[in-house]
């Protein structure tokens, strides 16, 4: 889309301008998908405003757009990746550019970690082994087939799923779209039709079909109530909110769902990890190479957390190929719809990867490790959320808005309204400065006092268990009306899905 309208600057009499508001409009309209609120991308409001569209159309002929917002993301453009052009990559794009096909010693790999015999079809390992189905071992005899299958009649150095695994690659750290994908398809056929070539994007990944990436669809209320899921998976309607499972429609003899979360399951994912001779190295890395000399934070396993844990589990650490996980929830949105994001509910969704989190820890996961040609029992825990302010109130339950915002000072977190600016704002940040330090004794540069108070401590886990007690019921779903929270519920909104893991305990909030 042409962009150039964004940098004129008579914008009230300009044609081109307006029209280039018209077409921003008419792409933010139909990513909102039916509300009548979107960022405003306004200088001043620089997205960081939800207003009406009429209003927002208003803001960009008044103050104009933000120019340099070129890249709609917030509006339904789709996000592109920049490559840096520097030394380091162009060296480790011609360290990749070696094309050794070693695809079928990956596959040999796959084949003794999926079903445990090696290219004989003999067993190759003593140990738990996984129970493929039907449908990955014909999905995996196709993706042998075409490993064999040369590019072309007399290719003796690319097989046809090798080639497609590399163009695949290529266009991930080249940041491609999909439409310049297809168009390097369609001149490949032309300039070489005796290879054996997919003809699209979407044809050229069903090879993930074969190595077993698939997901599962579950439907969700359409208020994110609940998930039709485990002891609701039998209903047509939500018992919450009475709202159906269904759309209504007349045109298609099949049923359509309201809502669906599509789970990319974590057991599967956490096995190909070690299917792979190096990467497997590189999972016990933290405890078999790494140098532990208490000196420095160079690995996560330096971490007061990660120990901490590993005191608390012995378990768990014991074992260099258990695995600890961290949550990234930066833009965290089931339904990729920031118009419509998921607060509290995002528990609701939250509900399959907390039943695999727990599986994986209580009873663990038949893994082969292709450095060692051994079978294993993974276990996993989540150890961290990365997220950012807001979703850290999402995510723990612990509202970090109003007066009582920090989860670490808690009850005692030292706020104060603005009566003219009207919000909270949050003061008596000295407490953390050392005891000698000048600034707590300085009052005319402060608020007119002295501050010798101790630093807050992180609650302990009985603490928190204290507070929640007096959290009431708490129901999901946007239908449900906003309650007020009563004194003794301090800023608990719920009790996080989290804390449901048996060793939140060891956790630091």
């Amino acid at each position: 889309m042409d962009k150039s309208w964004m940098n004129l600057h008579d914008r009230l009499r300009s044609a081109e301008y307006a029209e280039g508001v018209e077409q921003f409009l008419t792409l933010a309209r139909n990513h909102a998908a039916g509300s009548d609120h979107i960022r405003c991308p306004c200088r001043v409001c620089a997205n960081n405003i939800w207003l009406p569209i009429s209003e927002v159309e208003t803001h960009l002929f008044i103050t104009g757009i933000n120019p340099n917002y070129t890249d709609w993301i917030f509006h339904g453009e789709e996000e592109v990746w920049n490559v840096t052009d520097d030394e380091d990559n162009v060296e480790a794009i011609s360290d990749e550019a070696e094309y050794i096909d070693d695809i079928d010693e990956m596959l040999d790999d796959f084949r003794a970690g999926t079903f445990g015999e090696g290219t004989s079809g003999n067993p190759i390992h003593d140990g738990p082994t996984p129970i493929p189905n039907i449908n990955q071992s014909n999905a995996f005899e196709k993706l042998l087939n075409d490993a064999r299958q040369p590019l072309f009649e007399g290719c003796a150095q690319f097989s046809q799923l090798f080639f497609i695994v590399k163009l695949l690659h290529i266009k991930t750290i080249g940041g491609w779209s999909i439409k310049s994908f297809d168009m390097l398809l369609e001149l490949l056929r032309s300039a070489f039709p005796n290879a054996v070539l997919p003809r699209s994007y979407q044809e050229s990944r069903s090879l993930q079909r074969g190595l077993c990436f698939t997901y599962t669809k579950i439907h969700a209320c359409r208020n994110d109530c609940i998930l039709f899921w485990r002891e609701h998976s039998n209903l047509n309607e939500c018992p919450k909110c009475g709202v159906s499972q269904w759309m209504s429609t007349t045109h298609n003899k099949r049923p359509i769902p309201q809502k669906v979360l599509r789970h990319f399951p974590l057991k599967p994912r956490l096995q190909r990890l070690f299917m792979s001779q190096k990467i497997a190295s590189d999972m016990r890395w933290h405890k078999e190479q790494r140098i532990d000399d208490d000196i420095n934070m160079r690995h996560p396993a330096d971490s007061e957390v990660w120990k901490a844990f590993d005191k608390e589990h012995s378990w768990f650490a014991q074992d260099s190929q258990n695995v600890r996980l961290g949550l990234a929830s930066d833009g965290f949105n089931p339904f990729n719809n920031m118009a419509k994001p998921c607060r509290n509910e995002i528990d609701v969704y939250l509900q399959p990867l907390v039943d695999e989190l727990n599986d994986l820890w209580e009873n663990g996961v038949a893994t082969y490790d292709a450095s060692t040609k051994t079978n294993f029992l993974l276990h996993a825990a989540l150890l961290w959320t990365i997220n950012d302010f807001p979703a850290y109130g999402n995510l723990s339950g612990w509202s970090t808005k109003e007066k009582l915002a920090c989860p670490t000072c808690n009850s005692g977190t030292d706020s104060m309204w603005l009566t003219y600016g009207q919000k909270h704002t949050y003061m008596g940040h000295r407490r953390f400065l050392p005891l000698d330090h000048i600034w707590r004794t300085k009052k005319r540069v402060f608020n007119g006092k002295k501050d010798h108070r101790l630093p807050s401590l992180p609650l302990t886990r009985p603490e928190v268990i204290n507070q929640l007690i007096h959290l009431r019921d708490v129901h999901f779903g946007k239908g449900v009306k906003k309650r007020k929270r009563t004194p003794e519920e301090l800023n608990w909104t719920k009790r996080s899905i989290f804390f449901t893991l048996p060793y939140w305990s060891t956790i630091k909030l």
